[in-house]
């Protein structure tokens, strides 16, 4: 379990975006030290605080769920994308070669965000809220994102997840109490 590196919400350091529309929450980035050009895959929690284009990400497949805020409109300009972003805990994956707009639905809105480097990685994103077995895989993050959990035995609580690297686990997750939301992902190879 050495791989298995535990976080906290309230204590992962934000980034300003460059565009200051947002800053960005990082929970790991791999191989660990990577750059924006050169990681494997990544996970981050983003606030997005204006209007404004999301960056591109040539080669990568991108997934995105707001957390909480009233979420944000994502479309391309040729009408290809139109996808409003406003349901909690619900993934919408796309292309990060994709020029994506978004336009603020209410005020700012937190969102988590997986990106993987197409043909090297692949992302599966489901929500769970009952008792689930997550399937062994080589790298994921598990956040609760409601609720407190238990994941092979220990405690989760809401705002807090794990994730690991190159070391396959499996997980048995347990929710605590009605309405817990718990975010697996699991990272296997394309």
């Amino acid at each position: 379990m050495s791989n298995v590196q535990r976080f906290s919400r309230a204590a992962l350091p934000a980034m300003p975006w460059k565009n200051g529309g947002g800053t960005t929450q990082e929970i790991v980035s791999w191989p660990q030290g990577a750059g924006l050009d050169s990681f494997g895959w990544r996970a981050s929690i983003a606030t997005i605080a204006a209007a404004g284009p999301f960056s591109v990400f040539a080669g990568v497949d991108r997934s995105i769920m707001l957390l909480e805020g009233d979420g944000v409109r994502l479309f391309t300009h040729d009408g290809r994308i139109e996808h409003r972003l406003d349901v909690p805990h619900r993934p919408f994956a796309f292309s990060g070669d994709d020029a994506i707009d978004c336009t603020l639905l209410g005020g700012a809105s937190n969102d988590f965000n997986i990106m993987t480097r197409h043909g090297q990685w692949r992302a599966d994103v489901r929500v769970l809220d009952h008792a689930s077995a997550i399937e062994a895989a080589p790298h994921g993050v598990l956040l609760a994102l409601s609720g407190a959990w238990r994941l092979n035995g220990e405690p989760c609580r809401e705002g807090e997840g794990l994730y690991w690297t190159d070391s396959a686990q499996a997980w048995q997750a347990v929710p605590e109490g009605e309405g817990a939301r718990l975010a697996a992902v699991r990272i296997v190879p394309a």
